[in-house]
């Protein structure tokens, strides 16, 4: 129960105001689309684990994987050294990205494979000798983590980090260009700032953790095309969308562009540990190739290349070529579009909307959380609310009566809730 003694809080939680939250439930074990709990029920998981286990759990192709590496080299420095599993992993990624993204720097978490990303991007125009490009220009409803650099690119008034406000770097931003005008307003954006620009970012199709607001491909094609119009390079963060879940491997394809940096991590082992990757062009990479020592990129994170994480997801990878998830993605994206169609147009209801295996409802104001996540557990569903939304991501392995099962409690809750807030 909460308790007015900070003591009794020895662990921290993400995303929790300590002092009122309820205790968090107890998880044991995990198997396909569920979480067992520690009292003996079992969750459908609705958002696999912030949408990382895309094979379900436990799959036991990856697991063998990860068996067999432990038992020869879990970890080892990537200062100075090498080891097969990175090498593979990163030939293998350069291999499915489009274009000349074919340079895989490998990180330990989606938020750090953006700050370097942003380190990249400044890091470029220094080394060919223009100083002054250090802004970065991002859009509006948009997230890109939770460290210094990230969060000064995420939304700065609507954001969970708006309070840090005059402690992150000032970045500027723009609304995405859906409209002509809003084109031609991004366009003079960047051709005013231009020699104080160092890159632009985006996510591509689906603003995530900023409100799940999703965009056609051709929005993604004005931002490239501007953006390559005033000669500034393009950061995609396709660390929630990459890896199915729009519907193509990677968002990206749908638009026809490709990136000079692009940013992956979550679903990159299959929900099974940490790693990100951060994969620029040749062009990109030449900047830094020099005789000039002080011209290396100075970054190294301790776990960086994990042999373990890069065998995991080596074998993530071999399900995405031999198994159907492709498919399986958009079959899910169907049902979701179905299931959801009775929510359109009720009192408290603002939208729903679909794009691969991502579900969204909206509602016309925000709900109280708390009572939304816990009438969800009680239907024996694992969701996360947060905002004014409820969202689906499940696993892109989830069987077909745990898939409704997902979908008519959310719409039953998601009723209840928009009914009780519309009176």
């Amino acid at each position: 129960m909460p308790t007015d003694d900070p003591s009794a809080a020895p662990l921290w939680r993400p995303y929790t105001q300590m002092k009122h939250a309820a205790p968090p439930l107890e998880a044991v074990r995990t198997h396909g689309s569920r979480i067992v709990l520690a009292d003996g029920r079992a969750l459908v998981d609705g958002i696999a684990s912030w949408w990382t286990a895309v094979h379900g759990y436990n799959h036991p192709h990856i697991a063998a994987a990860v068996s067999e590496q432990l038992g020869t080299m879990p970890h080892v420095m990537f200062g100075g050294l090498t080891h097969a599993p990175a090498e593979r992993l990163a030939r293998r990624l350069a291999g499915l990205l489009p274009g000349d993204l074919n340079h895989v720097f490998f990180t330990d978490s989606g938020s750090v494979a953006v700050e370097v990303a942003l380190k990249m991007a400044v890091q470029l125009w220094l080394n060919r000798g223009e100083a002054g490009r250090t802004r970065i220009l991002a859009f509006r409803g948009g997230y890109h983590g939770d460290t210094v650099g990230a969060m000064s690119v995420c939304d700065p008034e609507e954001g969970m980090h708006r309070r840090f406000g005059a402690f992150l770097p000032s970045q500027l931003f723009s609304d995405l260009p859906r409209t002509e005008a809003e084109a031609a307003t991004l366009d003079g954006i960047l051709a005013r700032h231009r020699t104080e620009l160092a890159a632009v970012i985006v996510e591509p199709l689906v603003q995530g953790a900023g409100g799940m607001r999703m965009h056609p491909p051709e929005v993604l094609a004005t931002i490239a095309r501007l953006a390559r119009r005033h000669g500034l390079p393009l950061i995609v963060d396709e660390i929630f969308t990459g890896f199915g879940r729009t519907g193509t491997l990677f968002a990206c394809e749908q638009a026809g562009i490709v990136p000079d940096i692009l940013c992956l991590s979550k679903a990159l082992t299959g929900g099974t540990m940490a790693l990100a990757a951060t994969i620029a062009t040749g062009e990109v990479f030449s900047a830094f190739w020099s005789d000039d020592p002080g011209a290396a990129l100075m970054h190294g994170p301790t776990f960086m290349a994990n042999p373990l994480a890069c065998a995991a997801a080596d074998a993530s990878l071999d399900l995405f070529a031999r198994e159907p998830r492709l498919e399986q993605a958009r079959a899910i994206g169907t049902r979701l579009a179905e299931g959801f169609e009775p929510l359109r147009g009720r009192p408290g209801i603002a939208d729903i909307r679909t794009l691969g295996a991502i579900g969204v409802v909206q509602f016309a104001e925000p709900p109280d959380l708390a009572t939304l996540k816990a009438r969800l557990v009680e239907r024996g569903v694992w969701v996360r609310p947060f905002g004014d939304v409820v969202y689906l991501t499940p696993a892109l392995t989830i069987g077909r009566d745990d898939l409704d099962h997902l979908i008519e409690s959310v719409v039953s809750v998601s009723t209840g809730v928009a009914s009780h807030r519309a009176i």
